[in-house]
């Protein structure tokens, strides 16, 4: 049994390392280009919608009560970039549980070692992915921030040379940035690779009926984690938008958010 914190590189293209992880999430992001090709063509626009149409307007719509609930009017143009990192990161979340993920690949011989190579590898369970989606919602709650706020006033955040309180204060919250960056990245890897490596041992050590409960732990697991990243953004977004007033106000939500996660 071999167990590898980083990803395993399969090959290159154009100079690019191709990783196990990074052709896992490749696979989601064609998988839901395709579902939304064949979605669009299948949409009703008439009033009689089918079944998928109808599955598929109930999760929109769950989605806009939960985020109108924290956002209120901004629900509408908040609901796209939220939706896809809750999907984005569940189905890179429930992948690296699908029979075949990590158990298929090839041997190698590095430094007269032979190591199993899988050719699939959950994509969250890749620290360089829970990194780059962290930077990317951090970045949105930024962009937010200046477009509801305005530049100037958004900066003020970070640069206030009113008193030097206010201007240790922007220090702070600087680094405070990053350090959800950090702890977005590491949560959401930490809690995805530690329950692959759980259901490795428990399949190597009782290949029968106990991995199968640890297996629906780690369906909700991935599910919680998703949503938890999602909220997180949103609460973000929403007291970056709102100033200092409303970063106070987002307080208690987001301490709720963390005690689930």
């Amino acid at each position: 049994m071999h167990i590898s914190i980083a990803a395993e590189p399969l090959f290159s293209f154009l100079g690019l390392q191709i990783t196990n992880s990074l052709l896992t999430s490749w696979l989601v992001t064609l998988i839901f280009v395709i579902f939304a090709i064949y979605f669009h063509f299948r949409v009703d626009v008439k009033m009689i919608p089918g079944k998928l149409q109808n599955f598929v307007e109930l999760i929109v719509s769950g989605f806009d009560g939960l985020i109108r609930d924290v956002a209120d009017e901004k629900a509408e143009e908040l609901l796209p970039i939220l939706a896809t990192f809750f999907l984005y990161i569940l189905f890179l979340n429930w992948f690296g549980l699908v029979p075949g993920v990590g158990s298929i690949g090839f041997t190698e011989i590095t430094h007269h070692e032979e190591i199993f190579v899988p050719i699939f590898r959950g994509g969250t369970a890749d620290l360089n992915t829970t990194l780059a989606l962290a930077i990317f919602s951090i970045i949105s709650v930024q962009v937010y921030g200046i477009k509801y706020l305005g530049f100037k006033n958004f900066i003020k955040k970070y640069i206030d040379l009113s008193s030097p309180i206010n201007f240790f204060v922007g220090i702070l919250e600087v680094f405070s940035e990053f350090s959800k960056i950090i702890s977005f990245s590491f949560r959401l890897f930490g809690n995805v690779f530690a329950g692959e490596v759980l259901l490795t041992v428990m399949i190597f050590l009782i290949p029968f009926v106990l991995p199968a409960v640890f297996y629906g732990l780690e369906l909700f697991v991935g599910l919680i984690q998703a949503l938890i990243f999602m909220m997180l953004t949103l609460v973000f977004i929403s007291a970056a938008s709102e100033g200092h007033d409303g970063g106070h106000e987002a307080d208690h939500e987001l301490k709720e958010v963390a005690e689930v996660s």
